[in-house]
């Protein structure tokens, strides 16, 4: 069994009602409900954390490595372009990680096609909304049971 962190950035907690038509009309809480069930089913243990502040964010994944996470699945929503210090507490802790966003990036502003994760990623998964996070569950859970 792995223990998987999966770590939300800023204005996730408004998924549902923010702008539906990038990021869909599930709420994280129901994203993350249907992703505990599938990580249960498949002998794993899920937490999950959102939270606005970067310095939050970056507890976080010091708390995780203190507790023994094995995995993280890693959206950083806006924090993907700007944030040197979740950059490196993902270095410093050293733990492996999904990079997810809900919406492809890649099609977007100019600005939001820089990653400051991508490549200390395991993988990057964008574009499918909540289903996001599931692929990336799959791609750990593959990693973990090849």
């Amino acid at each position: 069994m792995a223990k998987i962190l999966v770590l939300n950035g800023p204005n996730l907690n408004l998924l549902g009602r923010r702008e539906p038509e990038h990021y869909g009309y599930r709420t994280l809480a129901e994203i993350m409900e249907d992703l505990d069930r599938f990580a249960g089913a498949c002998g794993h243990e899920l937490s999950w954390v959102q939270e606005n502040s970067e310095g939050v964010l970056v507890d976080a994944i010091h708390t995780a490595a203190n507790e023994g996470v094995d995995y993280m699945i890693f959206n950083p929503a806006a924090y993907t372009h700007t944030s040197v210090a979740l950059r490196d507490a993902m270095l410093a802790v050293r733990i492996p990680f999904v990079e997810v966003h809900l919406t492809a990036t890649s099609a977007r502003e100019p600005f939001r096609q820089v990653s400051y994760f991508s490549d200390i990623a395991l993988g990057v998964i964008t574009g499918f909304r909540g289903e996001s996070y599931t692929l990336a569950l799959q791609a750990i859970i593959n990693i973990i049971e090849p």
